[in-house]
């Protein structure tokens, strides 16, 4: 069961770690994920100390569909195609960092086991961080009527819960390790951004804190989520002058999309304010949080993360490192 319950965690990971806008990724099993224009690649250190590599073209449906890029919609789509890029990568890395697990993954047992894990971490989520927020504000506090100071609360716990939950994990070895490579991601996208010669030692100088991380997407995602329940959550009682627990579950949980969908729209204009001193501290809770989730890597772990970012532009490589403005023609 020891096999079942890594799936667990490492599937709450991969759920709470969106892919970054742009140039980025996002930290696997002993490796780096890194998703450039047109293709993704992960590098994973093998126990034998080589690093094994999987590169896949792909572009996003909002590239490809005009409706699936409109505001709103693309974020929707962002975050589906980053789950399922998650899961693919996380199998990759699990493959190559423990053999000796993997050597009947194509058995039924451990596709069923694999798939009772995805099944099981969502819901895992959804429960913690949408079902029992609101159960406990329904059961504390007299205020369904208040859709305002009900979603306030709501959120207030929804935040503390993805607090101590970062924090809880954040103490589990093979976690650890895993923020360390998420660590390495983020110095080397830096690297990158700044037209770096890309060397292991270019990468020293440059801050483990991105702004646009995952883990700022999902910060930025939970203040949004106060907001717009509470407008939606308004609305309905103004016609059903109440909403019981079971209401609200019945509305919330399919606007979990949306919320997403808008949540990604407030990363991509906060990511854009970092140097704006009027606008700069919406950033910087996102970047606090960062605190926990990454760690200080090793050249080892940079060395992932770089030959990721190489693998996925391919012979594309020689023509974008050392430029400074790639960011910005990428976008």
């Amino acid at each position: 069961m020891g096999y079942f319950f890594r799936l667990i965690k490492n599937y709450l990971i991969i759920i709470l770690q969106k892919a970054s806008i742009l140039v980025g990724g996002q930290a696997v099993i002993e490796g780096v994920m890194m998703r450039v224009p047109g293709a993704y690649a992960t590098a994973v250190r093998t126990p034998d100390g080589k690093i094994a590599v999987e590169r896949k073209k792909f572009i996003s449906l909002s590239k490809r569909k005009k409706m699936f890029g409109r505001i709103i919609i693309r974020g929707i789509v962002s975050l589906f195609e980053a789950m399922k890029i998650g899961m693919q990568t996380l199998t990759f890395s699990a493959e190559k960092a423990y053999p000796e697990e993997n050597e009947n993954k194509d058995s039924i047992w451990n596709k069923i086991l694999e798939y009772l894990s995805i099944v099981f971490a969502f819901g895992l989520a959804i429960g913690l961080f949408l079902v029992l927020p609101l159960f406990l504000t329904t059961k504390v506090f007299s205020i369904e009527k208040t859709a305002w100071a009900f979603n306030a609360v709501a959120g207030v716990f929804r935040i503390v819960f993805f607090l101590t939950y970062l924090i809880i994990i954040s103490l589990m070895k093979d976690v650890k390790r895993l923020f360390e490579y998420h660590g390495a991601e983020h110095k080397t996208v830096f690297a990158f951004e700044n037209g770096a010669d890309m060397s292991i030692e270019s990468t020293h100088p440059f801050s483990t804190f991105h702004p646009r991380c995952g883990t700022s997407f999902l910060f930025i995602t939970l203040i949004f989520t106060i907001i717009i329940y509470a407008v939606i959550d308004s609305i309905l009682i103004y016609f059903m002058e109440t909403l019981t627990l079971t209401n609200r579950l019945l509305i919330h949980l399919p606007m979990i999309p949306l919320v997403m969908g808008i949540g990604y729209e407030g990363l991509k204009f906060t990511s854009n304010q970092i140097d704006n001193k009027w606008l700069s501290w919406l950033v910087k809770p996102g970047l606090w949080l960062q605190r926990i989730t990454t760690s200080k890597p090793d050249d080892k772990q940079i060395e992932c993360a770089i030959t990721a970012l190489k693998e996925g532009f391919g012979s594309d490589w020689e023509k974008h490192v050392g430029s400074k403005y790639v960011a910005k023609a990428i976008e």
